[in-house]
């Protein structure tokens, strides 16, 4: 499948602190355009270091994956609505109400906000999945995910670039799908068990891609941010 609309890249700020990160960020500027804050960061600084990353240029893919009952994920996008992040995620695994209370706070609160389900975490593979009693395949555990997501108006998906291609094929263009789990080739996968370059994430319909350890871990982050994007243009 060939992507016609344009894939962005996504840098996973997973740093040590606050001065590691910015000091990553401060020589990307101009080149990066997102950022992906996740519960790390988000737990030590909050939102004055999302609205610090914002004031650099930055758009925020706020990565915090809530999971709670309807009306606690829905009071929690209202809190941060103050915030001028630009996409939140929350878990599919919360179910149809809760995605759907979600929603409905953003669209009170942040209509510009785009909110994401996350469908499969990357770092399971078919082994894990069992152990919580999932037995059917992961591409029909994300597939399934997917669909109660959209139908609860949720604006797109979280998922491995390997069910990309059912995905589009299942639901077409109009959903967002962000795909971690992106490795350029050559580099350690760590615990991502499901996982391909950004080339061919692309290729099979990603609307965002995510890469955090071989930019951030690189000798030249920016090198190896201008290499990622040449990938994916």
């Amino acid at each position: 499948m060939n992507h016609q609309k344009q894939t962005e890249l996504i840098l996973a700020l997973d740093c040590e602190d606050r001065k590691s990160a910015l000091d990553l960020l401060e020589p990307l500027q101009g080149h990066l355009k997102w950022v992906k804050i996740g519960l790390q960061m988000f737990t030590a600084y909050g939102l004055p270091f999302v609205n610090e990353i914002k004031s650099m240029g930055y758009n925020v893919f706020l990565d915090l994956k809530l999971h709670d009952i309807p009306n606690t994920v829905a009071k929690a996008v209202l809190s941060l609505s103050s915030a001028s992040i630009d996409l939140l995620t929350i878990h599919a695994s919360g179910g149809p109400q809760m995605c759907a209370y979600a929603v409905k706070a953003r669209d009170e609160s942040n209509p510009n906000l785009k909110l994401l389900a996350v469908t499969v975490l990357t770092s399971m593979n078919q082994q894990q999945m069992e152990t919580l009693n999932v037995v059917k395949p992961v591409q029909d555990q994300v597939l399934d995910l997917a669909k109660m997501s959209i139908d609860a108006k949720v604006d797109g998906i979280v998922s491995s670039t390997h069910e990309l291609k059912l995905l589009r094929e299942t639901f077409g263009t109009k959903p967002l799908i962000v795909t971690p789990g992106i490795r350029p080739k050559d580099t350690d996968l760590n615990e991502q068990k499901r996982v391909m370059t950004p080339f061919d994430a692309k290729q099979l319909g990603a609307d965002y891609i995510v890469v955090g350890r071989p930019i951030y871990n690189s000798e030249d982050p920016l090198a190896s941010v201008i290499s990622i994007l040449e990938d994916i243009r």
